[in-house]
């Protein structure tokens, strides 16, 4: 199948997005570092089971816009997921989201549960449930190295060798085929995604650079156990810390969780096994 292309103005940004098949919308947001083409192995499947599937790139990520205040925390990604889910037509929808899409996706089913209908994440745990023990900071260091001011250089070295090994360390049993890593490079090598992708990690763990107005959404999305149900895949041979907190996460949810670890896939799961993944969604979805 060959993916349709659109373009649509959401929470003031004008958004880009691969899209495949016709019925109940299903939103799938891609991380870091990444691009909307990571859903490459699930939209066709969600296309079958008569479903339309959208994968927007995600803000600062080109050809999608970047917002005119320049800002990427979280919340507002959470925000942009409410925003698209009324500019794609629709009422509500499901969401789909890996990493960076997977806190967006939990923050848009407390921000508007009413138009989120359930939820699916890949590789993240919820953020309330992340600890601070050396595991966990071991298995996060790049968001605290993209807050130096040369982490645009370090990635950027050597034609982007710096996504081509962290790709390797997330996920280590994988070999990503090299037209996946091609396109990932493509897409950083666009003028202002790199360091609108660091912005994420600038605005989002570094508490001087939130902002104060968010202030009231971002303790909202902390506290609030998500009240949509939800469906959570991790990989045992993701980083350091991550599994400790996916399986310690149940108390966050307050509809149903369904938990689904696989052994041996890293954080790119869902291109990893993505039968299995694949499968496990559509039924979900279906119930």
């Amino acid at each position: 199948m060959e993916f349709s292309i659109g373009s649509v103005a959401a929470n003031s940004i004008d958004f880009h997005y691969v899209e495949l098949g016709a019925g109940p919308l299903v939103l799938c947001l891609h991380g870091f570092p990444d691009n909307a083409y990571t859903y490459r192995y699930l939209l066709p499947v969600l296309a079958d089971a008569g479903f339309r599937g959208v994968a927007p790139f995600m803000r600062g990520y080109s050809p999608t816009g970047k917002p005119a205040d320049d800002r990427f925390e979280s919340i507002l990604l959470g925000q942009d997921v409410v925003a698209l889910i009324g500019a794609l037509g629709a009422k509500e929808a499901f969401v789909v989201g890996h990493d960076w899409g997977g806190f967006a996706t939990l923050a848009s089913a407390v921000l508007a549960p009413e138009r989120v209908r359930k939820i699916v994440t890949l590789g993240v745990a919820h953020p309330a449930a992340m600890g601070t023990d050396y595991d966990t900071l071991k298995g996060s260091w790049h968001a605290y190295f993209f807050q130096m001011p040369f982490a645009e250089s370090a990635v950027a070295a050597n034609d982007y060798d710096f996504i081509v090994r962290w790709w390797r360390d997330a996920s280590p049993q994988y070999d990503p085929p090299p037209e996946l890593i091609d396109s990932v490079k493509a897409t950083f090598r666009l003028p202002g995604v790199l360091t609108s992708a660091l912005n994420y990690y600038r605005h989002t763990f570094h508490p001087a650079n939130r902002d104060p107005a968010l202030n009231a959404s971002r303790e909202k999305i902390a506290t609030t156990p998500i009240p949509v149900p939800a469906l959570a895949f991790h990989g045992t041979r993701d980083r350091p810390g991550r599994m400790p907190a996916f399986e310690r996460m149940d108390s966050h949810f307050a509809a149903s969780l369904e938990k689904v670890a696989i052994p041996g896939a890293g954080h790119f799961i869902h291109l990893e096994r993505p039968n299995e993944v694949n499968t496990k969604i559509v039924e979900f979805l279906k119930k």
